[in-house]
């Protein structure tokens, strides 16, 4: 039969919309041609197919070849359309049996030898692909990120020549299983304890209520206070990654030049871009758009250090995603959309030299410069930030003494944990995550309660938005506190983590 018919997967965002390559082998001059909407990269593939193919001792027929990738107003992109092109001609010749082709779907880059190299996006496909019904064959090295996706039959293939054996019966290719397992015993070795910081205590109040109700956080405070230590140990008290968080974070990944390594899963990423980088470079980009830093962080924690140092510009792109949970990245033939449910922490100085309020009196910067630093993070931005707090520089006898054993992020985490359940099992989502509805529904006041709330609205002239983010926010200290009400002590604590915004 002179036609073939294979299935493979596009990526289009986080998405693997199906794709279906179609060959036909007509009489006339030899010719090699892709149609289909295919980029360089895919037009390249027929002169990579022909030499495997040759390599192989397979033969390639000396007719008019045709490809087609449908449908063919959707972009194709890179070489995994390679492997089911290959294997098509095969097909369309009579060289491989073709009744079993329609059981699977493909990807994979072929080398000029015939082997099979990695690919980008293989656990997006197989994560979109797995609703298919049809198993996924690709490449070796991709096929244990791959089986992470529990419902997906995975065949991972070394060659072209192994893909063949498979088909005609000769060996068949094994099965891959998810060998990552559910244990999440490891996260107390990923992170360093909290414990290393000395004092802040105020600081580390914050970061808890932060981990238990999913809020973002500012810092501010003078070098050498902590800020770096206390964020790189968040992640520590932050609860366990679900099943269906832990793949939507790894799908995300894979999705990036580096892939993802199968080492972290079930591990909640920590991204910390430098403060030079680009707006593209955190909400992703490109001619064919890849994921940014905050897509990358999906689950984790998004760390920007020295958050008065981005350009501002940079920053107010922050401002949909930590609305909406996701980010739209369009351009003039197409459009992608990546979630970005991630949790900010960041840091800055008080001034432009850092020193402001530290007790060595360092800090000789006059009123107007510290209101034009101050003014590069926009009341917008700083509004969507549930907790602002002043991180001191730590006494030197407090500095200087043994550290005494305190609460571990293993004991901060139980109680983590303990508060995200019960928000789970009350409204299903965190606290931050609360619609207006909802907060009015879960956030209930009573009438001191209510009236401490109007006095700090009106004195610190807070908006609707901060009025919302401070009910959550007491909500979940609520909950830190196993209490079912939310009562003045609450909202007291609560007001106190929005004080920050008066300086705007």
């Amino acid at each position: 039969m002179p036609l073939a018919i294979l299935y493979s997967r596009a990526l289009s965002g986080i998405n693997a919309p199906l794709v279906t390559v179609e060959t036909h082998i007509a009489n006339g001059l030899p010719s090699f041609t892709i149609v289909g909407l295919p980029d360089t990269e895919v037009k390249e593939s027929k002169d990579r197919v022909r030499a495997a193919l040759q390599n192989a001792q397979f033969k390639i027929p000396p007719q008019r070849i045709t490809v087609n990738l449908a449908p063919a107003d959707l972009p194709k992109e890179s070489g995994r359309f390679d492997l089911p092109i290959a294997l098509g001609i095969l097909a369309a010749t009579g060289q491989i049996p073709d009744d079993r082709l329609d059981q699977y779907e493909w990807a994979g880059e072929l080398a000029l030898t015939g082997e099979l190299r990695p690919i980008h996006g293989a656990l997006a496909m197989t994560y979109n692909a797995s609703q298919s019904g049809r198993s996924f064959v690709l490449p070796q090295q991709n096929a244990a990120e791959a089986a992470l996706v529990n419902n997906a039959t995975i065949y991972g293939a070394q060659s072209l020549l192994q893909i063949c054996a498979h088909l005609t019966g000769q060996t068949p290719l094994p099965i891959y299983r998810n060998t990552a397992g559910n244990d999440t015993g490891s996260q107390d070795a990923s992170y360093p304890d909290l414990d290393d910081v000395k004092g802040q205590a105020h600081a580390k109040r914050a970061l808890e209520i932060a981990a238990a109700g999913g809020h973002s956080l500012l810092m501010i405070g003078p070098p050498g206070t902590g800020k770096s230590m206390l964020a790189a140990r968040f992640p520590g008290i932050l609860p366990p990654m679900t099943e269906s968080e832990a793949l939507e974070s790894a799908a995300i990944q894979s999705l990036s030049q580096g892939s993802f390594n199968i080492a972290n899963w079930k591990r909640r990423p920590f991204r910390a871009p430098h403060h030079t980088a680009s707006g593209i470079a955190l909400v992703g980009g490109g001619s064919q758009p890849r994921p940014g830093e905050i897509s990358l962080a999906m689950h984790g924690v998004l760390f920007l250090d020295e958050l008065a140092e981005f350009d501002r510009k940079v920053l107010e792109v922050l401002r949909e995603p930590l609305e909406s949970g996701k980010i739209t990245i369009s351009r003039a033939a197409r459009h992608a959309e990546f979630p970005a449910q991630f949790q900010l922490i960041a840091a800055m100085n008080p001034c432009p030299c850092g020193y402001l309020g530290h007790p060595s009196g360092k800090c000789h910067c006059t009123p107007d410069q510290i209101a034009r630093y101050r003014s590069r993070i926009s009341g917008p931005l700083l509004d969507r930030i549930d907790i602002q707090i002043e991180v001191p520089a730590v006494p030197q006898q407090e500095l200087m003494k043994q550290q005494i054993s305190g609460e571990n992020s293993s004991v901060i985490r139980q109680r983590v944990e303990k508060t995200h359940k019960r928000q789970l099992e009350r409204q299903g989502k965190t606290n931050s995550s609360l619609s207006v509805k909802e907060i009015d529904q879960h956030c209930a006041l009573d009438n001191t309660s209510e009236n401490l709330l109007k006095q700090a609205i009106n004195r610190l002239n807070l908006s609707a938005r901060a009025y919302h983010r401070i009910l959550k926010l007491a909500r979940t200290i609520a909950d830190l506190a196993g209490s079912e009400r939310i009562n003045s002590q609450h909202i007291a604590e609560a007001i106190q983590y929005r004080r920050l915004d008066k300086l705007q």
